[in-house]
């Protein structure tokens, strides 16, 4: 199995994930300042980003596909609920926040920064918008997580992967707003020995 990967980017995600699951890979560094790509790197990610992963057959790229495949192919009932495990949509549902909510919504906040204020209306008008605001986006992460630890209870999935990695993301640029509540998910995942592995890639040797 090769992941094709980049320090301090999404692929990162990508890193932890098969470190949970216990899988041996090996990583593909790919440099994303610059625009050359492999011929192997472009068959598993037609759009040359990272992550990109090849499994046998199986050519794929995204963090969140990744995390996916990764637990339902290695780790299924354990990082992922079963097909038909009343969890399971839940679980989908949350692997897929931080792409699809907690980003989208990140880069707004910061895009009003820029954007002008007679123009913001326009520019960010939520009827048209497949996300919340992003203060809205971090209260629905809150109830989610309610007592925890994690965001399916009491076990931990690839859903966590995901959205830990938000959180830590979100508290190392200083966006995270004041939340106890993500404060200790973002500890607890920062405590995990894959986590900690998947960091020790990001460090040249």
């Amino acid at each position: 199995m090769k992941l094709y990967w980049c320090p301090q980017t999404r692929s990162s995600r990508a890193v932890w994930m098969l470190e949970e699951a216990g899988v041996d890979y090996e990583l593909v560094h790919v440099d994303v300042t610059k625009p050359e790509r492999t011929p192997e790197h472009l068959a598993a990610s037609p759009m040359g980003k990272v992550p990109a992963l090849q499994d046998g057959e199986v050519k794929m790229w995204d963090s969140a596909a990744i995390c996916l495949y990764v637990a339902d192919r290695y780790a299924p009932g354990r990082l992922a609920p079963a097909l038909d495990d009343p969890l399971r949509a839940r679980f989908v549902h949350w692997l897929i926040y931080s792409p699809a909510m907690i980003e989208p919504a990140m880069f707004e906040s910061g895009l009003r920064t820029v954007v002008p204020e007679e123009h913001q209306a326009e520019a960010f008008n939520a009827g048209r918008l497949g996300w919340g605001s992003f203060a809205k986006t971090i209260e629905v992460w809150e109830d989610g997580l309610g007592d925890g630890p994690w965001i399916l209870g009491d076990e931990f999935s690839a859903a966590d992967v995901m959205l830990g990695s938000s959180a830590v993301f979100l508290r190392m640029f200083g966006m995270l707003p004041e939340s106890p509540v993500l404060e200790a998910y973002g500890d607890r995942c920062l405590a995990r020995p894959a986590f900690q592995k998947a960091q020790a890639a990001e460090v040249p040797a």
